[in-house]
């Protein structure tokens, strides 16, 4: 399993590297289609833990969603309008249900699933939205869309590592069990440390205050690992242990981005409230 990881891992890291440089159409693209995907596990997660829903326009409310953040500018709050549209459509989609019960339910966990992957849009307006960097930045030639997206990206991953190292090696403590057995308070401890590092590294690269970048850390990692958990509570309500069998080694789409559809709004919070 560790070797499968390991070459999944060497494969997967370059192509998400490659997309994050390449930004514009390309992340979009990349961005869409890991919704897609992401989206398609998901409603397959709820219906296995007996929640019915409209898998189909979930998954293209989620794809909209995500293609609307390329362009934030063409309707002012267009992301909160397309949520509006979604309760609406979705809801009138429900009254088809004969049973009420059944309605209810289909109407709200439809609605959960679209949202919830297309926070993974947030990455796509953080590319557009990250605000310039200084000229004498580290980072600044790399630009600033690529700059803020490479935070996001390598801080999660710098906590999961952390986690997955330390958790491995030294875990004894269980942590969130009922959710996940595997987790323990060392392992968080260790994700929390290196996401820590990691970020203050990163904001020197951005010409922004390492201690600035250490809370930032902390709080991703943390945000991170919740992302995880929820995530885990989907899979442990299914009776499943991954969400698919996409990545050898790795699980599902849905295993894979399950930190960032949490860490990718606080992100982006972070951008627009203290470093703007």
């Amino acid at each position: 399993m560790l070797q499968q990881r390991a070459v999944s891992a060497a494969v997967l890291v370059p192509l998400v590297l490659v997309g994050v440089w390449l930004g514009g159409l390309v992340l979009v693209a990349a961005v869409a289609i890991i919704a897609v995907i992401a989206a398609i596990e998901l409603f397959r997660l709820l219906r296995a833990a007996g929640y019915p829903s409209f898998p189909l326009l979930g998954a293209v409310f989620a794809l909209i969603v995500v293609l609307d953040a390329a362009a934030p500018s063409v309707i002012e709050a267009s992301g909160l309008l397309l949520g509006a549209v979604a309760i609406i459509l979705i809801g009138v989609g429900a009254l088809t249900r004969t049973d009420p019960r059944e309605g209810l339910a289909t109407w709200a966990t439809t609605v959960f699933g679209a949202l919830y992957v297309a926070m993974l849009a947030f990455v796509v307006r953080l590319a557009d939205a990250g605000p310039v960097l200084s000229p004498d930045a580290p980072l600044a030639a790399i630009g600033a869309g690529r700059a803020w997206v490479a935070l996001l990206i390598l801080t999660v991953w710098a906590f999961d590592t952390g986690a997955y190292v330390v958790g491995s090696r030294i875990g004894r403590r269980p942590f969130m069990q009922h959710l996940s057995p595997s987790k323990t308070v060392e392992g968080l401890i260790g994700g929390l440390v290196a996401a820590a590092i990691g970020a203050a590294v990163l904001h020197l690269g951005l010409g922004l205050s390492p201690v600035l970048g250490i809370v930032f850390g902390l709080i991703v990692g943390a945000t991170a690992q919740a992302g995880d958990l929820a995530e885990s509570m989907l899979k442990r309500a299914a009776g499943v242990k991954e969400s698919g069998t996409l990545i050898p080694g790795h699980g599902g789409m849905l295993d894979r981005i399950d930190s960032f559809l949490f860490a990718a709004p606080v992100v982006m919070l972070y951008v627009v409230v203290a470093v703007r």
